[in-house]
Order: C-alpha cells, then structure tokens, then sequence
C-alpha cells in the first residue's frame, strides 16, 4: 500500500519556486531544496524528479501565477491605457521589493535557454503568447484609432516586450528607480 504523503506538494513547489527564483538553477544545490523545502531528497524525486524537473515545474509555476496578459489587455474599451498601465506597473515592480530577484522567465532565459532546449521552449512559448496578447491588444486599439494607421502592432508589441523584460534585467541591480521610469515613460512616447 502506499504512503500517503506527510506534505502539501502545492506548496512544496511554491516554495521550490520562490527559492529557485531567489538563486537561479545553478546556485541552488539539491542540499539547499531539502533545507528549504522541509521534504528528504527521495521525496523530492518521487514527487518531482530530480533537480531540472523541479526546476522546470517551479517556472510553469511561475508563469501561472503570473501576469494575466489576457485579463489585462482584453478589457471593452479604449486600449493603450491598460499598455501604458503595464508599462508602468513593470517599472515599479522592478525597483520594488523582491526586485533583485528580477523575473523567473528573464532569468531562466539568461541562465538555461543556451543549454537546455525544454527551458528556451518554455521561455520562447511565454515570450510568444506576450508578444500575441500585445499584438491583439495593439491591433484593437489601431481599429479604435488609438493608434496612428502607419502603426504596426505586431512591431509595437515587439518592442513592448522586449522594455518589459529589459526592466526586469536593470531592475536586478537597479539602485536608481527613475533610471526605469525613464526607460517606461520613453517606451510609452512611442505609442502616442
């Protein structure tokens, strides 16, 4: 008969993810998982597999928890506020609390797209369906006449999504929050 398990594997991964999030894949040794996660090893890899699964499960995490692209961004009526709320909520999230932690997608690019093709799928996959949700949003407000018709949406979004996550990696070591509010605000001209 099996065991039922003495833990709550939800949880578990939460935490799992906020540490691998606070000290990137590499820095984390299965030593550091089994201390902060209060499970043995075994129990780490009957419940998750080894280190690079727990990884893998602790950023789809991530990304669940995450931004709702979607929410956000497909709400009726005019759409370049919702943007530029964005924009600016990047901005203050990244000189923040919690800021030198940056963004587990940002980081799992930086640190494991190079080398493992299940993480820079991952990450491609998130950047893609940002880069849509943007675009969608961008061509309603174009439709709208929020946007000037010589517009391109998918190109907007593009450039959208890349000052995003570029906050997220200043933000890392940011000590100047107007450094960021500068990048957001210049960002945001272009969509005027």
């Amino acid at each position: 008969m099996a065991r039922t398990k003495e833990f709550d594997p939800d949880a578990v991964l939460h935490r799992a993810m906020e540490l691998f999030w606070a000290r990137g894949y590499e820095a984390t040794t299965m030593a550091d998982l089994v201390e902060h996660l209060g499970i043995g090893r075994a129990s780490i890899y009957a419940t998750f597999g080894g280190k690079r699964d727990l990884y893998l499960k602790a950023y789809d995490r991530y990304v669940e928890l995450g931004v709702d692209w979607a929410g956000l961004l497909s709400q009726p009526g005019p759409v370049l506020p919702a943007v530029r709320a964005l924009v600016e909520r990047f901005a203050a999230d990244a000189t923040g609390p919690g800021a030198e932690r940056g963004c587990l997608v940002v980081n799992t690019a930086v640190e494991l797209v190079p080398h493992d093709a299940a993480a820079a799928r991952r990450v491609a996959a998130n950047w893609d369906f940002v880069e849509a949700t943007l675009t969608s949003a961008l061509t309603r407000a174009a439709a709208q006449g929020e946007l000037a018709a010589d517009r391109n949406p998918r190109a907007l979004a593009r450039f959208v999504l890349t000052v995003l996550q570029g906050m997220r990696v200043v933000g890392k070591g940011a000590d100047d929050p107007a450094r960021l509010r500068d990048a957001a605000a210049t960002a945001l001209s272009v969509l005027d």
